[in-house]
């Protein structure tokens, strides 16, 4: 197959072009399809290119070899289909830690290949050294993978809630010391990669490995479930560094070009989410989140509160003028945003103005609420972010809230509390709030929530799906 190199730098330009479209699209709902169309596009021309690539530069092994790379597209082209297809929305940010994960076992398995053999990647000669620079690369590459595949491992069980596993609960696991074993290993890894680059040592190399996947795992076990949505964007930030890493030793502009993306633009969204969440991001990576005052949830029943039953609420919102809506988690878990959306079309066709509002970091990774309501077709133009709906909540008749905890916990005005200066959806400043929770247990940061116990606050308790299903059959 004849092909120039400068057609494979404009293929590939294209691609990335298409790659950067994706993000921009992806930005906002009402273009999120077209931006994953760019995403596909980009992804089958890098691959056609690639493998077109293998038959100009290395014929010999392209006639032998090339099955086996057709196969691993096969492969996991359909089991990536099957997955998407199958994936549930409270499934979805288990998926994403999976893909990361898978990302991060690919750059140190490329990694691996191209010590082995660097004469296959064209980075030295049969029987020579590999180059300084690559050496670097190549170690950069290895252990940013190896950390983004076990990191993600844990937070992939810590997500789903359902193993067994201390490490995959979603409480922090701390112990004495922690800080300082992780700062030694990452000091022992940096020593065995600088190791690696100046001698291309295998036993140094395998070293730095180990060590790197034994630091995934502890940077993420002190990590709880409050932090999710920041541990995820951070891990996706990491699997494109590591491909970026990649990319730099094997000199693949591709690679440089999508790993830089997804990079950066994880980067900034993990400084999003911190910013949403006012914490450090060094923090979240340092050390657990609420478990100095998941205590105090033990009390949270002793309080008393005022409850209702969903025919109440659906006749407090059947006499509004204006509902907010905020989904939580808890309504993605029961599955009832399709209940949720015909609820709001009872309202609606019965005059009521009826919003949703969104915090950043509600659910379980980034964006997690607005994917869940999409999937329900609910009208964009009545979804709104956290800033452009708090200065709402003032004159709403009703705020109804919905499997959410700690995005609408008031104690984040309370300089004393541990989610001090948190931004929250100031769902307290409606005139009556009406909030669906299976129990009263505390959320994610292990926090009492002010809010049930405000007198305007009824209390419904019960499954989300059932509950708005009863409410839409009160309001007729």
């Amino acid at each position: 197959m004849a092909l120039s190199m400068n057609v494979v730098v404009l293929l590939y330009l294209v691609a990335s072009i298409c790659f950067i479209q994706a993000l921009k699209g992806l930005s906002h709902p009402t273009t999120s399809r077209r931006g994953n169309a760019f995403g596909m596009a980009g992804m089958a021309i890098a691959m056609v290119t690639t493998v077109a690539l293998i038959y100009k530069l290395a014929p010999q092994i392209a006639t032998t070899g090339m099955g086996w790379v057709l196969g691993g597209l096969l492969i996991g082209g359909t089991a990536g289909t099957l997955m998407a297809n199958k994936v549930e929305m409270t499934k979805m940010p288990e998926l994403v830690a999976f893909m990361h994960s898978m990302i991060g076992l690919a750059a140190v398995f490329i990694a691996i290949a191209a010590v082995a053999e660097p004469w296959a990647f064209g980075i030295a000669e049969r029987g020579g050294l590999i180059p300084t620079g690559n050496r670097i690369e190549l170690f950069i590459g290895a252990f940013v993978g190896a950390i983004t595949f076990s990191g993600s491992v844990i937070a992939f069980g810590k997500l789903s809630g359902k193993y067994k596993f201390r490490l995959f609960k979603g409480a922090p696991v701390m112990f004495t010391g922690q800080h300082m074993l992780n700062l030694a290993l990452a000091i022992a890894m940096l020593a065995c990669g600088a190791w690696f680059a100046l001698t291309q040592d295998w036993a140094a190399f395998w070293l730095m490995l180990a060590i790197a996947f034994a630091l995934g795992v502890l940077i993420i076990i002190p990590i709880g479930g409050a932090d999710m949505p920041v541990v995820v964007s951070m891990l996706n930030s990491y699997s494109g560094w590591a491909a970026a890493g990649i990319g730099f030793s094997l000199n693949n502009f591709m690679l440089i070009v999508a790993g830089s993306l997804v990079g950066s633009s994880g980067a900034i969204l993990s400084y999003i989410m911190c910013k949403a969440m006012n914490r450090s991001f060094f923090n979240v990576i340092l050390g657990g989140f609420g478990g100095e005052v998941a205590a105090a949830a033990g009390t949270a029943e002793q309080r008393p509160v005022r409850t209702g039953s969903p025919d109440d609420a659906a006749f407090l919102m059947d006499n509004a003028e204006t509902v907010i809506i905020v989904p939580g988690y808890g309504l993605a878990v029961a599955r009832a945003q399709h209940p949720l959306k015909e609820l709001a079309d009872k309202l609606i066709a019965k005059g009521v103005k009826v919003k949703y509002a969104i915090h950043p970091v509600a659910g379980r990774m980034p964006g997690h609420m607005n994917v869940l309501l999409a999937e329900a077709e609910v009208p964009y133009d009545q979804v709104f972010e956290m800033d452009d709906i708090n200065g709402e909540f003032g004159e709403a008749d009703v705020a109804l809230i919905l499997g959410a905890n700690d995005v609408v916990n008031p104690a984040a005005k309370d300089p004393k509390s541990a989610i001090a200066g948190m931004p929250i959806l100031e769902a307290y400043k409606a005139k009556q709030v009406i909030v669906n929770k299976r129990s009263m247990a505390s959320g994610y940061a292990g926090l009492d929530n002010e809010l049930f116990y405000m007198p305007k606050t009824m209390m419904v308790f019960g499954d989300a799906k059932k509950v708005v299903e009863e409410m839409g059959k009160a309001i007729g």
